[in-house]
């Protein structure tokens, strides 16, 4: 199950582009807390202590215990994004999804395949049709993968849902029959085959510097003259 992890955090006033710079820069994340239960408000948390808690975390859905300074009671809440700066490192900002403890959440969770099918011995290959399942449960019950055993797979057979044992209290949205790994022969995809080349088209001119056949035997058209030979000369009197 996916723990919950403690995150000390602040409330901050100010807002902006200029703040969230400096903020930034002196080593915070500008964050929001926001949720049905609860009323929109603007945080910060420490940089290093958060990048450290994604980097530790073996599943994308993050559960944390927010510690807000000047609040009695922690907050539950899941990571909902992660705004990353890709050109110069780092994280931008963070949105944070307030919940209760016994309020039921949807997430997506990744599919782990495990075991190594019959089928592969066959030639075979087994590929996952859907890579994350959406689930609902308790945050207490929330997972960090589903793991699916493929060791019984023949040739051609699949696992569908219905067939995945989920743990307590965690449900899935799909239907019962879609099917989720299957076991297959690789396909292979047919070459090409070569393109014949194409007589010209009728009353198409015919490529420079090349004579066709009929060319070569043409008579000249009606009227024309005929180019002579040469007269001989007569020969010299003697």
């Amino acid at each position: 199950m996916a723990k919950i992890l403690d995150l000390q955090a602040e409330v901050r006033t100010a807002s902006g582009t200029g703040v969230a710079k400096r903020m930034r820069k002196a080593g915070t994340i500008p964050a929001a807390l926001y949720g049905s239960k609860v009323k929109p408000s603007n945080i910060q948390v420490h940089g290093k202590t958060f990048s450290k808690l994604l980097e530790g975390s073996a599943s994308d859905n993050i559960l944390v215990s927010l510690k807000i300074a000047g609040l009695a009671d922690d907050q539950l809440a899941l990571v909902q994004e992660v705004q990353h700066d890709y050109l110069r490192g780092g994280i931008l900002h963070i949105d944070f999804h307030a919940i209760a403890h016994d309020e039921e959440i949807h997430a997506n969770v990744p599919v782990v395949i495990v075991g190594e099918a019959k089928g592969q011995k066959q030639g075979g290959m087994v590929e996952a049709i859907h890579h994350e399942l959406e689930v609902r449960c308790l945050p207490k019950d929330l997972p960090e993968s589903i793991q699916i055993d493929v060791s019984h797979l023949e040739l051609d057979q699949g696992i569908h849902i219905k067939e995945i044992k989920f743990p307590a209290g965690v449900t899935c949205r799909l239907g019962g029959d879609v099917v989720i790994v299957m076991c297959e022969e690789p396909k292979v995809e047919a070459e090409p085959e070569p393109v014949a080349a194409s007589a010209p088209a009728a009353g198409a001119a015919p490529a420079a510097g090349t004579a066709t056949a009929a060319a070569a035997g043409a008579k000249p058209a009606a009227g024309a003259k005929a180019a002579a030979p040469a007269a001989a000369k007569p020969a010299a009197k003697k």
